[in-house]
């Protein structure tokens, strides 16, 4: 999957976030439910499919296709242009002549960074892990710290639908958004309709749609946005905020600010930001990073 991420974030402008490099790939690749439905055996609620388009970005980047100066933001570099240049088959091919070379090469520079003392970059998917030495140990079959996003993600999307749906009101509220409730988990219009505070004095119309998507499974559509954009014109919203676990595909982003009522979307990863701002349900934990005292011996 390394040239279609490499691709993907050339379709998106050159540059793109980690979340849109995912959802293009997906887009790009369109897998069906059921691959995307396969997960590890010790993982149940990580998908094996994700888990790779996730693992090439950070292949990309290590074989130099892809840079980050800014985590969770990547770039096109000269390379990975010149692959993208090539004839389909033989750009793939030589992605693969990059990748086992960095393989080949991996585990000495991994040795002689120890040594040094250096810490080695690391990349989103796997949090205060070393990137290099995680890949390493996930192909020897070591199980890979999951993210603490994914499960917040996978915890929330065990709730009931009315859980979930009571949960991102509660969530909403505590930014100041003042709701009502709008009929039940069996409502496929408007879940919440109130007023979002948009300054000390000015407030907008708001109303909030809440999708149990699973985290995993295809993005939201361009279709669910437009759908809920008529129902939210319906009942006089200004705006409106549409909430899922899962993904948005670009077509979706893009009708979700042409069209009125201008729709915010909140996909899962950003509503695992918005639950680590509240401090919801998560706790802190200290880990110590023994590598970093190598300097001192």
């Amino acid at each position: 999957m390394i040239l279609p991420t490499v691709r993907a974030v050339s379709k998106l402008g050159g540059s793109a976030t980690a979340r849109e490099i995912t959802t293009q790939v997906l887009e790009d690749l369109a897998p069906t439910d059921e691959m995307l439905a396969v997960a590890h055996a010790n993982r149940p609620e990580s998908s094996v499919y994700l888990e790779r388009v996730q693992w090439a970005r950070s292949y990309a980047k290590l074989i130099g296709a892809l840079e980050s100066p800014k985590r969770g933001v990547f770039l096109v570099t000269a390379l990975g242009k010149e692959l993208l240049a090539m004839p389909s088959a033989e750009g793939q091919r030589r992605a693969l002549e990059l990748d086992r070379e960095f393989r080949r090469n991996r585990p000495k520079r991994v040795k002689e960074k120890a040594a040094a003392g250096v810490s080695v970059d690391t990349e989103e998917v796997v949090d205060d892990i070393d990137e290099e030495e995680a890949i390493l140990a996930a192909e020897q079959g070591a199980p890979v710290a999951e993210r603490w996003q994914d499960v917040l993600l996978a915890r929330l999307h065990r709730l009931s639908p009315d859980g979930f749906e009571e949960f991102v009101l509660y969530l909403l509220r505590l930014y100041g958004v003042e709701l009502e409730r709008v009929g039940g988990s069996g409502d496929e219009g408007i879940d919440g309709i109130g007023t979002a505070p948009l300054s000390p004095v000015l407030s907008s119309r708001v109303a909030v749609q809440v999708k149990r998507y699973d985290p995993n499974g295809k993005p939201v559509g361009r279709e669910v946005v437009a759908l809920f954009q008529r129902d939210a014109q319906t009942k006089g919203a200004e705006r409106a905020i549409l909430v899922t676990l899962g993904k948005f595909t670009e077509p979706a982003r893009r009708a979700a600010i042409v069209t009125a009522p201008t729709v915010d979307l909140i996909d899962g990863e950003r509503l695992a930001m918005l639950v680590n701002e509240q401090k919801l349900g998560l706790r802190s934990v200290i880990q110590v990073d023994g590598d970093w005292f190598n300097r001192f011996e």
